[in-house]
């Protein structure tokens, strides 16, 4: 072949692959109770923007973002009715003023070439994607209630304002179910700067990873009640990360380099008091910097446990100050590991409660590490797939429109995506009424989060549970399968339903993955559970049968194995998404996730289980868990009806019996477990946050002025053993920590600045 024809035939061959699938493919999406015509999935430069680094391109962005003229921006409480995905090609993007996002929007570069957002020098506005606007005073959406969103593949660049005037790259005060991923920020290095990469003052997160942050005065400056986050970068920045206040954080595999100071957790409260509740720093390197933690921990400051911290597997090279305290070093640095560092309140037998040294690390099984530390893997894009590689579901004959039964067309579309091919849920809500099979070797990503939804007689009966997504035929199958960005939830009584059912062992070498998939039970359009149906009903134990929404949200069986899930929200909606005022609902779900692997070997990364009726989070019979920060709400309800009732205990589930279990217990016990851990062992825990705010829908039992008495015990080890936990938070719960039937742990004993912390647990 002659060297031309050869670069011809190269040429072709991009030509035809193009940069990105997502830019190639038919979309054809749908957004049932968006209005005709609507369109989910809008290219930027379909709206006039150029992305040739000279055209200012904000107004043709925000075109895309608003098309439709019914998006969810200001004045609106949220909604799921609108979605859009806006896509950015390769290109550099010139800002002159903030985006602004709507509500259910995801923002979506090329991930093979980076688009760049570049502010102008006269760039104005809070952020040049500013998630959440001040409109007003107040945020433009409640912080907590700001679900569905993602950013990814973008590199921020506010170089061209001057290093001396306020500026930030990303403004993202959110909650569950959100993500920041693969972006880069670069900002000025000059030492006047005062740019700030990602600011974050609230919410109730949430996940973010693979960040890298360039210059700046800060990069990220970070208020929020919880937060994984895991692969950032930090280059030149005075300051990596300024923790604003938390309840607890967990940071893992972050490097810093010629940084001033790594990570700030030494923030003031209100009267003298500390804001930061804890943080957790793991698997994380250290260098050329001058201080890698700041603290302002004692044995006198208050609240009593604020400001507790872990470092695990922390690298220093070239650093003098490892851990800095008010009053001096408290840890020196130089060129080391630090295997185990702490300071808080432990519970560890012989020790003494005050923890403030070195600490023994945990010892970590093979089977659930990689290359450095616990075992990750990024959200996988497909990036080196063509268009012609993604089967799409609505081509394939499923409608996604929210009435018709696309049980057997996604049931084609699902076994037709073989041979490395790529099923993609175009946007819609599909409603099926009988089991999905998923088989190893699928993969399946959705776009701008589909919906799939039990419903019917099949999912009725709640002594006959049936799943509605079956991964791997029979428990133990083997293989390997990868869900992304998509929602399981349920149209009308679905009592008898159990969203996912995982059957599927995987190779440690080669887990199956779930990334930023979510289960969403009731308090949408298309649930046939809102404020019509279901509105919440104070001082009645009254059950609507009408209103249960499901069985279990998710479960993983005795011979499967072999899961990582990063980011994974499994909600029993509390509240109206489409409400104008959010108005609360009582919904029904009777299990969040329970785990019977016998093998065990599962990574839960950045995860959260919330309104479950029995339990939150149980595992039984199981071993091998790593968990990061991972979250819980007890149903707002409760103790009205309590958990003894509308679902009956099955024993073969090992199903926690309040009956006999709250025998002379006082308070309210018979509520909903935050975690349960029963017959098992080898729990590698690093941040959980179990809470308890309400007694039917009042939220006075939650304070420390209450007594924090929402509810008598919130997690429970039984016969359980070598189980690891940094980091537990709770609220509500007058117990924070039951072993065997007798509470290890007081609330009161261990105040933290809105939570109780214990920042180590060891059960021996």
């Amino acid at each position: 072949m002659r060297f031309s024809t050869f670069l011809t035939a190269v040429a072709s061959l991009a030509v035809g692959i193009n940069a990105y699938w997502l830019e190639d493919v038919t979309h054809q999406g749908v957004a049932p109770f968006a209005g005709s015509g609507y369109k989910v999935f809008r290219n930027v430069k379909d709206y006039g923007a150029k992305g040739d680094g000279s055209t200012d391109d904000t107004a043709a962005i925000a075109a895309a973002m608003n098309d439709g003229g019914n998006r969810c921006l200001q004045g609106c409480a949220s909604t799921t009715t609108t979605p859009a995905v806006v896509y950015f090609p390769s290109g550099t993007y010139v800002i002159s003023k903030s985006l602004m996002p709507p509500y259910f929007t995801q923002l979506i570069g090329d991930p093979t070439n980076r688009p760049v957002l570049k502010a102008t020098s006269n760039f104005a506005g809070f952020g040049l994607v500013d998630g959440n606007p001040y409109f007003t005073e107040n945020l433009n959406w409640v912080s907590v209630n700001v679900f569905y969103r993602q950013m990814r593949n973008f590199v921020i660049d506010t170089t061209a304002i001057a290093p001396g005037t306020a500026a930030t790259g990303i403004h993202w005060p959110t909650s569950q179910a959100t993500s920041l991923i693969n972006i880069e920020f670069n900002m000025p290095t000059d030492p006047s700067t005062v740019h700030v990469g990602l600011f974050v003052e609230s919410g109730s997160g949430g996940f973010m990873s693979d960040l890298t942050f360039n210059g700046g005065a800060t990069g990220a400056s970070l208020g929020n009640q919880q937060y994984t986050m895991r692969n950032l970068v930090f280059n030149n920045c005075q300051t990596g990360i300024i923790q604003l206040w938390n309840w607890g954080w967990t940071y893992i595999n972050l490097q810093f380099n010629n940084v001033g100071t790594g990570i700030d957790i030494s923030a003031p409260g209100a009267d003298n008091t500390l804001a930061v509740g804890s943080a957790i720093i793991m698997d994380s390197t250290f260098t050329n910097s001058q201080i890698a933690v700041k603290t302002a921990y004692t044995t006198s400051t208050t609240p009593d446990t604020a400001g507790s911290v872990i470092l695990e597997n922390v690298k220093l090279s070239n650093v003098p100050t490892a851990v800095q305290g008010g009053s001096g070093s408290l840890l020196a640095g130089g060129s080391t590991t630090i295997t185990g560092w702490g300071q808080g309140h432990q519970y560890v037998s012989g020790a003494n409660r005050e923890l403030s040294g070195n600490i023994t690390p945990n010892t970590r099984p093979a089977s659930l590490t990689g290359s450095n530390g616990f075992y990750s893997r990024s959200k996988p894009q497909y990036n080196d797939l063509a268009a012609s590689n993604i089967v799409s579901a609505r081509a394939s004959g499923a409608k996604g429109d929210g009435t018709t039964d696309d049980t057997a067309a996604l049931q084609s579309a699902i076994n037709s995506a073989t041979g490395g091919k790529v099923l993609f849920l175009d946007y819609g809500l599909y409603k099926v009424t009988g089991t999905l099979s998923i088989p190893a070797g699928t993969k399946i990503i959705g776009e701008g989060y589909p919906i799939i939804m039990a419903s019917g007689s099949f999912f009725g009966d709640i002594n006959n549970p049936k799943p509605m997504l079956q991964v791997g035929a029979n428990s133990g199958d083997a293989g390997q399968v990868e869900l992304v960005d998509f929602v399981v939830g349920n149209s009308g009584p679905a009592p008898g339903a159990i969203l996912i059912e995982w059957n599927l062992a995987s190779d440690v070498a080669n887990p199956s993955g779930m990334w930023e998939v979510h289960a969403r039970v009731g308090g949408f359009s298309g649930s046939n559970m809102q404020v019509a149906q279901c509105v919440k009903n104070v001082g009645s134990a009254d059950i609507n049968s009408n209103c249960i929404g499901a069985y279990m949200l998710m479960h993983v069986t005795p011979k499967a194995s072999g899961l990582y899930m990063e980011n994974t929200w499994l909600w029993t909606a509390d509240h109206d998404i489409e409400d104008a005022t959010n108005t609360q609902i009582t919904v029904f779900s009777g299990r969040g996730l329970y785990i019977e692997s016998t093998v065990g070997n599962f990574w839960l990364v950045g995860t959260a289980c919330e309104h479950n009726h029995l339990y939150n989070y149980q595992f039984a019979n199981t071993k091998n868990i790593f968990v990061s920060m991972f979250q819980t709400e007890t149903p707002y309800y409760m103790p009205l009806p309590d958990a003894t009732k509308p679902f009956p205990v099955v024993s073969s589930l090992n199903d926690p019996d309040f009956a006999a279990s709250c025998s002379g217990v006082s308070g309210n016990c018979a509520e909903s477990w935050g975690l349960r851990i029963v017959d098992s062992s080898d729990f590698f825990i690093y941040g959980a946050g179990f809470y308890s705010f309400f007694n039917n829908y009042d939220t006075s039992c939650s304070t420390v002025e209450a007594g924090e008495n929402c509810q008598s015990r919130i997690v429970s080890l039984e016969n359980s053993s070598n189980i690891n936990i940094y980091g537990l938070n709770t609220i509500g719960s007058l117990s924070m920590l039951d072993k065997d039937g007798t509470s290890v742990a007081s609330w009161k004993d261990n105040v933290n600045v809105y939570p109780a912390n214990i920042i180590m647990y060891k059960s021996g």
